[in-house]
């Protein structure tokens, strides 16, 4: 036998009835958290130097991506 249920709720209902909490406060409190660290960081770096470090992590990706793949060639099978 199979019985499907359909409930139509809203989340906040359905963690009523489930008994879970209310993560909703502490959510807004870490996404402004978050958003107000990214603009002091922000506002603490010049562009100049977000494109100078942003290129030599370019730089050193492709240089590591290079060396896995000269690896995988030299590796005896």
């Amino acid at each position: 036998m199979k019985v499907n249920v359909e409930i139509d709720c809203t989340p906040a209902e359905a963690r009523h009835f489930l008994g879970l909490p209310d993560v909703q406060p502490l959510n807004d409190h870490l996404v402004a958290e978050m958003q107000k660290r990214m603009d002091a960081n922000m506002a603490a770096m010049q562009p100049e130097e977000l494109m100078r470090s942003w290129a030599s992590f370019g730089v050193q990706a492709q240089e590591q991506f290079r060396q896995l793949m000269q690896a995988a060639v030299t590796t005896p099978k």
